[in-house]
């Protein structure tokens, strides 16, 4: 049985570590001036490493899956992308605020720019893989999650809109249970499309200026387009498991 976790060989596993410590010093730049506007100050800096070190753990022992023998930019690009997203996570444990707001809004707009970034550098290197296409998938999944989070702990929607980060990982239990779910899914716009939905209509609902009628919503909405795609999604794993 093939190990899921293990170290990547040389020279993959030098360039791995490489990505990790850009990772690291992108956080070293921007936290302790984020720190600077939060009120816990040294323990924002501290949670924004420990979700950084448990995402990079993960993705070290993960790598081994990775079939060029470099991580490559996109990757890379990726993991500056997860540092970023750690920014976000180190915000959960702060008193809600406009301030820890905007400081997300800000972090997720630079996360979203990017976005694109690391697919168009995987297809200009000839480097796209089922390795690349699932770490930003995961990426995505995991700021949504703590973008949920976020809006139902500054009240701007109630805890139903942690369906929004959660349905992804029930996705997954489900097909522990039903082998047929776990089947490989088809890439298209629909799905790329209400990945970017989920992040803008959380990080929209979340914006101080969006009172809570409103923003509601607009967590409803978002919500709503998630459970059509995965809907969508599963009828087509039915079919295919019964083609």
């Amino acid at each position: 049985m093939k190990r899921v976790w293990r170290l990547p060989g040389a020279p993959l596993r030098s360039s791995v570590v490489r990505s990790v410590l850009a990772g690291v010093l992108v956080i070293l730049a921007y936290a302790p001036v984020v720190a600077s506007e939060t009120m816990s100050g040294a323990d924002y800096i501290k949670r924004s490493f420990l979700f950084f070190a448990a995402a990079a753990v993960v993705i070290v022992g993960v790598a081994d899956h990775h079939p060029f023998p470099r991580f490559g930019a996109a990757n890379t690009v990726t993991l500056l992308r997860v540092a970023l997203v750690a920014g976000v996570a180190g915000l959960i444990g702060e008193t809600p605020s406009d301030r820890v707001a905007w400081l997300a809004a800000v972090f997720v707009t630079v996360v979203a720019l990017l976005d694109g970034l690391d697919g168009w550098l995987a297809r200009r290197s000839v480097q796209q893989s089922a390795f690349g296409a699932r770490f930003d998938m995961e990426t995505d999944a995991a700021l949504i999650l703590i973008l949920s989070m976020l809006v139902w702990h500054h009240e701007k929607a109630g805890g139903w809109v942690l369906a929004c980060g959660l349905m992804r990982y029930g996705f997954v239990v489900a097909g522990w249970i039903l082998p047929w779910v776990a089947g490989p899914l088809r890439s298209t716009l629909r799905g790329k499309s209400i990945a970017i939905a989920q992040l803008v209509g959380l990080g929209v609902a979340l914006l101080p200026v969006v009172p809570v009628p409103i923003s509601d919503i607009v967590a409803a909405i978002t919500l709503a387009l998630l459970v059509w795609s995965f809907a969508v999604d599963i009828a087509w794993l039915k079919r295919q498991a019964t083609a």
